[in-house]
């Protein structure tokens, strides 16, 4: 069954709804062609051993087909060893639903319930949850049915599953079966309360199957994001290497699971796959799971590689998502541009500039004291003032804080977007660790006529900060603080650099040079690290726009590098079997 053109033959003969397609082998990239023509556009072009996304190509006409043979068969034959591929009819617009089964040696068979796992980027699941909104009892007993028959027909005994794709009017066809425990098995077992790995090992034992079909459950929901060491800005997700200077699991959460491989310490190297971690949580409902997994993600430290919980949390947030209408095609429908981070509303961005301030003034404090004492036992400490000139993006927020004891008042003058903003300020303060003395609850903010409430404990050796904004809890990071006032919080899963300056600093600054940014039409540099597999021009080469100049290979993906405008190869800096890293140079044109 882990061969796909031997398993669809042995679906077809079980009954089993079939895509329609080519059952053979494809011999070469002209009789794919041919294939494709009969079959009619658009097709799939797959491995026969494959299997994580890995040797998939969609073809919409000729050239594609040709040149989704060639990268399809390449990465075949470097993960699987095996460049067998097949040709289907691909189904437009489809959701991916599978069915887990479980079969004994004795002919006992059950299927239970299934998985969406529709929300995917390069073929492979992003976010998968059980059960699915989509699928109605007839349906799913329909398609449990089917994927049981199957099981039957190759005597499986394990567990197993079996995917199907579903197209909108419910119809649904076999895709593949998977012989092995799934990435994704930890959320059947929050729904039936079975404990699938249990259950293979007292079936390899030898043992029968302890439950019937109607002892299957569905209690509850469960969610599953797939935490990647990758970069979602580049194709919502190309490999990011690095070692994981700081990790922290938010296992402090009730009905919160992590399934990872990872320590801090770890490398994160460009031999395996990405994923650091399965995040799962689980609910009563959907919409309980679903605020788990934000407050999970926002509480999740990862630090010294890139990774995609910015995605994830905007895709569990996302109303398309929540209401459950989404496909294989949600990520390129709702981010046909790419995927950005999240876009600040105008009371989220009042919160973080609020937040940026109350954390510098905090820092400030802490860096006046010693062992909870004063550092300069000369300096009064009545009084303190700061004023502050906070930037995000291209706004600009003036902010003046005073201090007299215990007593802080905060009055705003600011050009934000051409409005003019008050603010009043007057936060408490507490005991810090160390006995330092650190504001723990920044009162009133008012930017731009609205108030803004922020409290916190401030504690600033800590991977989280928890606050509280306008009554509502909220969890940031501080990923990183400069002296120059730079400070990057992680906030609803993005990263916001914030700039927070004193006046006198910020007078000076605008005598600053600037970077100016490099001209990235002319060269091409690498999105990501990985292997040079194959060079496509030479120093002299006219090259139109769009036009391969080279593939690289990571994580056994291959992705094809393209000129950004027609012109001559000036330079080559690379040569297949070459190890490039992220930014390396590749090509430069004239």
């Amino acid at each position: 069954m882990g061969d796909k053109i031997e398993s669809k033959l042995i679906a077809k003969a079980a009954k089993v709804n079939t895509i329609p397609g080519f059952d053979g082998v494809v011999k070469d990239a002209e009789e794919a062609v041919k294939i494709a023509g009969e079959i009619g556009y658009p097709v799939m072009i797959k491995a026969s051993a494959g299997g994580g996304g890995k040797g998939m190509r969609i073809a919409w006409n000729d050239e594609e087909t040709r040149e989704g043979f060639r990268f399809s068969s390449q990465e075949a034959a470097s993960s699987f060893g095996d460049d067998r591929l097949l040709i289907e009819k691909f189904i437009d617009n489809p959701r991916h639903i599978e069915i887990q089964v479980l079969a004994d040696k004795h002919g006992n068979a059950l299927w239970l319930n299934e998985r969406e796992c529709s929300i995917q980027r390069r073929n492979q699941k992003v976010v998968e949850e059980a059960p699915s909104t989509f699928l109605d009892p007839d349906t799913r007993r329909a398609m449990g049915e089917q994927a049981v028959s199957l099981a039957k027909a190759v005597k499986y005994s394990s567990a197993g599953t079996v995917e199907f794709l579903v197209d909108s009017k419910k119809n649904f066809y076999f895709l593949e079966m998977n012989t092995r425990l799934q990435v994704e098995h930890p959320i059947t077992e929050c729904i039936t309360g079975l404990d699938l790995v249990h259950q293979m090992i007292r079936i390899a034992k030898g043992y029968k199957l302890q439950h019937k079909q109607a002892d299957i459950p569905i209690n509850g929901w469960a969610i599953e994001s797939r935490v990647y060491a990758e970069d979602p800005y580049k194709s919502f997700g190309l490999p990011s290497i690095g070692r994981l200077s700081q990790y922290q699991e938010p296992l402090n959460l009730p009905n919160v699971r992590v399934d990872s491989g990872i320590q801090e310490g770890s490398d994160i190297s460009i031999y395996y796959d990405p994923m650091i971690s399965k995040l799962v949580t689980y609910g009563k409902t959907r919409e309980e799971a679903l605020t788990k997994m934000e407050e999970a993600l926002d509480n999740y430290v990862i630090r010294g590689v890139t990774h995609n919980i910015p995605l994830l949390r905007e895709i569990i947030v996302h109303p398309r998502f929540v209401s459950g209408d989404i496909s294989t095609k949600f990520l390129p429908e709702v981010y046909p541009d790419g995927f950005k981070g999240h876009m600040l509303t105008a009371g989220e961005r009042r919160e973080l500039l609020a937040t940026a301030a109350a954390l510098y003034v905090a820092a400030q404090l802490r860096s006046q004291k010693f062992l909870g004492d004063l550092r300069v036992s000369v300096v009064p400490a009545e009084s303190r003032q700061w004023e502050l000139c906070v930037e995000l993006d291209k706004g600009v927020q003036m902010l003046g804080v005073s201090r007299s004891g215990n007593n802080y008042t905060l009055r705003a003058g600011c050009v934000f977007l051409s409005q003019n903003c008050t603010s009043n300020w007057t936060p408490c303060s507490r005991e810090g660790p160390g006995g330092s003395s650190v504001p723990a609850c920044f009162g009133n903010v008012e930017i731009d006529g609205e108030k803004v409430e922020v409290s916190g404990d401030w504690n600033l050796a800590s991977a989280l900060l928890p606050i509280t904004v306008n009554g509502k809890q909220r969890t940031l990071q501080c990923l990183s603080r400069t002296a120059a006032g730079e400070i990057t919080l992680q906030y609803l899963g993005t990263s916001f650099k914030v700039r927070v300056l004193s006046k006198l600093a910020a007078s000076l600054s605008k005598h600053m040079p600037e970077k100016v940014p490099e001209d990235t039409s002319s060269i091409l540099r690498s999105p990501m690290p990985g292997s040079v597999v194959a060079v496509s021009v030479k120093p002299g080469d006219n090259v139109a726009e769009g036009q391969e100049i080279c593939v690289i290979e990571a994580m056994k993906m291959q992705n094809s590098m393209t000129a950004a405008k027609t012109a001559k190869v000036k330079s080559v800096h690379c040569k297949a079997g070459d190890t490039v890293g992220e930014g390396d140079l590749l090509v430069e044109l004239e």
